[in-house]
């Protein structure tokens, strides 16, 4: 069975996870459980920023927001590419983008108290 998705087939996935799988979900999930990451993850939800506007947003020093950075590169959730003799930053794709947003509008409802959905 395929899901329709922006207006294209998308095969679903198999219900069997690979051990690669889940190493790689758990490796997100773990970059994911730190406030710095989240914040520079969700500043760069819509748009490319440096490291100094990063560190700015998560309230954190350009050295340790680039530090931050390099992990999420290294595990796939960020890309980079050079603008002069800066690097901007960008999600790397509409999962990590998905991911972010459930995983944030589900603590919400958390905090409000508000029901959840499907």
């Amino acid at each position: 069975m395929a899901t329709a998705r922006a207006g294209k087939s998308v095969p679903d996935h198999p219900d069997g996870l690979t051990p690669a799988q889940v190493s790689a979900a758990v490796v997100s999930f773990t970059l994911l459980a730190d406030p710095t990451r989240v914040k520079m993850l969700w500043a760069l939800r819509d748009r490319e920023l440096d490291v100094a506007s990063l560190a700015t947003i998560a309230e954190c020093r350009p050295t340790v927001a680039s530090q931050h950075l390099s992990k999420l590169r290294f595990a796939g959730l960020v890309e980079a590419s050079r603008d002069g003799r800066r690097m901007l930053y960008r999600l790397r794709g509409g999962h990590v983008r998905s991911l972010l947003r459930e995983a944030l509008f589900h603590a919400d409802h958390q905090v409000t108290g508000h029901p959840t959905h499907d």
